[in-house]
């Protein structure tokens, strides 16, 4: 073996083959048994650059520039609240996350203790289904890496203000065909007020076309300029915010914009840019990743946990460490 040669452990299932002959069981004849021992598998947050070859990592300054959003497209964002439509993935690597999420979803999987939380179905409709988690980025390589996905740095800097960027936590969500669940209008800044100041990006990423009809996002342009709502019950009534709307933002938000994209293509949003879903009503699965992150030097604004199993970040103190890597610096 090569010394400088680095190896990341994901996973280690290791199988032992036990053979019991007759003197072990009485009146049997020889039998083979096969014996399954699953070891846990490496936390992935000890590691903070890409274990996998799925992502190339830019080797001089100016290949960045390729991922770079164009003037206009920043200006939308600015404008309305979010940008959709950015290209983050390609096929093999849409498979690869399409893999991973399928065993994720197993509560059976070996590394299923290091999510923050878990849902097999979050839906408050028993007629839907609504698989929700955070935490993949610890489990998979494939969800681990794609934090450091060039495209996602370069575009997530540049909607920061091109500032350094900071992670928060990840998402994984799937609303399984004709019984897909929705997600309730809301403010993603809403649940992390534990944290500031509002620095916030959050980027969903289709792992499957997103469409009307099952499910896509949709935003109310020019929300995040409203100032900070209430925090709704996320897979409970799909227009519960309304309740908490003024008249001029009621009539705002009878016109939401249907952020339809295709698989691979991601949709940025600001952290009080006001979203939801519908229902998945059609034959296929909608299937998403989430990544949340933070301009570096955001702190915590409590002493609570802040994640599931994540020791807490004292109040008044920068948000950093293990759990919350700086993914990338601008030049």
């Amino acid at each position: 073996m090569r010394k400088n040669k680095r190896i990341f452990l994901i996973a280690y299932p290791v199988l032992v083959k036990i053979k019991l002959n007759q003197s072990n069981i009485p009146g049997n004849k020889n039998i083979n048994f096969i014996k399954m021992i699953v070891m846990p598998v490496k936390d992935l947050s000890t590691v903070h650059q890409l274990v996998t070859g799925i992502f190339k990592w830019p080797s001089k300054n100016e290949e960045w520039e390729q991922y770079k959003l164009s003037e206009d497209q920043i200006d939308f964002f600015n404008e309305n609240g979010y940008l959709s439509g950015v290209k983050m993935l390609d096929d093999k690597q849409i498979e690869r996350l399409r893999n991973e999420l399928g065993e994720l979803a197993d509560v059976n999987h070996p590394g299923h203790n290091l999510f923050y939380e878990f849902h097999s179905n979050e839906s408050t409709d028993p007629s839907t289904i609504l698989f929700h988690a955070l935490g993949a980025w610890r489990i998979t390589p494939g969800f681990h890496d794609v934090l450091w996905n060039p495209r996602f740095l370069m575009a997530a800097s540049q909607l920061l203000g091109d500032k350094p960027v900071r992670f928060w936590h990840d998402q994984l969500f799937s609303k399984p065909a004709k019984k897909g669940g929705v997600v309730a209008w809301h403010q993603d800044y809403s649940y992390w007020t534990r944290t500031k100041p509002v620095a916030h990006l959050t980027c969903w990423c289709g792992l499957d076309d997103s469409t009307k009809e099952n499910g896509c996002l949709q935003y109310i342009a020019g929300s995040q300029k409203w100032g900070l709502l209430p925090k709704p019950v996320i897979a409970g009534d799909l227009h519960g915010i309304k309740d908490f709307l003024n008249d001029e933002q009621r009539r705002q938000f009878e016109n939401p914009q249907f952020a339809e994209v295709k698989a691979g293509e991601a949709i940025f949003h600001h952290s009080l840019t006001l979203h939801g879903s519908g229902e998945n009503k059609s034959d296929k699965p909608r299937r998403a990743f989430v990544i949340n992150v933070f301009a570096d030097g955001v702190v915590s604004d409590s002493d609570d946990v802040l994640l599931t199993g994540v020791p807490p970040v004292k109040n008044g103190e920068k948000m950093q460490g293990q759990f919350f890597p700086l993914l990338y610096k601008p030049a």
